[in-house]
């Protein structure tokens, strides 16, 4: 990961208004919107004045030479007046920017892009209003190393690329709000040589080939956090389908594991089926999966409506990161010290399934964790750094927080309907650890100080009761 220091974002601050004091005239009136919404782990990333509605991408990737050359479209509403706005971009060269169909003066400060709109546009800027910029911009996308050694960003793979965005990593290929607070609609259109193929989320919409090249446009319409969008382009095998609900199918898979793969992809309409009675209805129209050849990436990342699998999944992993449609990519945490409510989760669905078709109960599962030194290297609600967010207290004792919810109602139909009212309440929404625990307790009507003291936030293991 690569956190910003809090000393970090003021710097940038300066440095953006001093360029903005010194390069640009004749601009718009109001105040420039935030650099970053001051994340605990990242307070850089993202940015404030504005909500983003739609992001409308075109990409051309040249894969050969490792460069691509993109136009985004971005629609926003002003929260503010603003007299400029930023976006977050690693690494690429902006050739021009319109606000308005009004050229706009761009400045830069590391990964922050200023923009200052034409005073000709000053009404469309103003609080409430709705604003479109377009950003042309090229290069060779970045691969990112994150604090704890994981790579994200633009992968380079044995025939391709894949983008993954968790948790910066989305900035190394196209300009945004890439923080998970601003989720929105996206079309994105990627033209690739023959005969790969370019995969994203949502719905292949249409699909055009001229001299030798194809563009594949995707349509996601429901919100999406930009850390959770993909594009994988490669050798890929692909397979449409539906489930019983309706639900769109759609598997791409690298030849190298395909095989390998086969048997496990085939149950995703099961592995909905299952979670639908535990979570509440699907809260996409398509599902999937994108699988990579082994070694073409370290890790596999639940990104919206097909995950990404670095080569053939086992069941286990494909329960986890399809729970994760539901908690995280649904409802999506408000900032990245909410992670848990994402692993914690997906991690007690592989403990549910595990117990509906291995035979091994949720209670054996909770007292493995509980036994695990590694999951008490600190409280899943409060990792010390960006670099702990992917580690195991997150996920295991995450999920151990699940449980003694589940043993404090004492009733599974309560519980699973507690499950499900989450899922519904913050359907497609953003929400925060402080948000959860006074849901927990109002459906419940319960006071769980105890129970987030302990497990949530304590800092020691505690003792079980019999």
């Amino acid at each position: 990961m690569n956190p910003r220091t809090p000393a970090t974002a003021p710097l940038l601050l300066a440095l953006a208004l001093a360029l903005l004091g010194s390069g640009c005239t004749g601009g718009v009136e109001g105040t420039p919107g935030a650099v970053g919404v001051r994340d605990p782990y990242f307070p850089g990333l993202g940015n404030g004045g504005y909500d983003v509605t739609h992001y409308g991408l075109k990409l051309d990737v040249d894969p050969a030479a490792g460069r691509l050359r993109g136009t985004a479209t971005i629609t926003a509403r002003a929260t503010q007046h603003l007299s400029a706005f930023h976006l977050d971009l690693a690494g690429l060269d902006v050739e021009s920017a319109t606000v308005e169909g009004e050229p706009a003066a761009v400045n830069r400060a590391g990964k922050e892009l200023t923009i200052r709109p034409d005073a000709s546009v000053d009404d469309r800027m103003r609080k409430g209003r709705t604003f479109t910029t377009v950003v042309r911009y090229s290069g060779s996308p970045q691969t990112v190393t994150d604090a704890d050694g994981e790579e994200e960003g633009w992968l380079r793979t044995a025939d391709g690329s894949v983008a993954l965005g968790e948790p910066t990593g989305s900035m190394a290929w196209f300009p945004g709000d890439h923080h998970p607070s601003d989720k929105a609609a996206y079309d994105i259109e990627v033209t690739v040589p023959d005969p790969l193929k370019a995969i994203s989320n949502g719905q292949l919409v249409a699909r055009r080939t001229e001299d030798g090249r194809t563009a594949y446009h995707w349509r996601t319409t429901e919100p999406m956090a930009s850390y959770l969008a993909t594009v994988a382009v490669g050798r890929f095998t692909t397979e449409q389908a539906r489930t019983p609900e309706g639900i769109r199918l759609f598997t791409a898979v690298d030849p190298e594991s395909a095989a390998a793969s086969e048997d496990v992809l085939a149950e995703i309409p099961e592995v909905l089926a299952w979670s639908r009675a535990r979570f509440g209805p699907y809260p996409f129209t398509s599902a999937g999966a994108i699988v990579e050849r082994t070694g073409d990436s370290t890790y596999a990342l639940e990104t919206q409506n097909r995950p990404v699998f670095p080569g053939p999944p086992d069941t286990g992993l494909l329960v986890h990161e399809l729970a994760h449609q539901w908690f995280g990519n649904s409802v999506t945490p408000k900032t990245w010290r909410d992670m848990w409510l994402n692993e914690g989760f997906a991690t007690y669905a592989e403990w549910l399934w595990a117990a509906d078709h291995d035979g091994v109960p949720v209670g054996e599962s909770f007292d493995e964790a509980y036994e695990d030194d590694a999951n008490w290297a600190f409280p899943p609600a409060d990792p010390p750094a960006a670099l702990d967010l992917s580690d195991p207290p997150v996920y295991g004792r995450g999920a151990m927080v699940v449980h003694r919810i589940r043993l404090a109602i004492d009733d599974d139909r309560a519980f699973f309907a507690l499950v499900r009212g989450w899922t519904e309440k913050y359907r497609h929404a953003n929400a925060s650890t402080d948000d959860f625990t006074a849901y927990v307790e109002e459906e419940t009507g319960q006071d769980l100080t105890g129970l987030w003291d302990t497990w949530l936030y304590g800092g020691s293991r505690p003792a079980l009761e019999g």
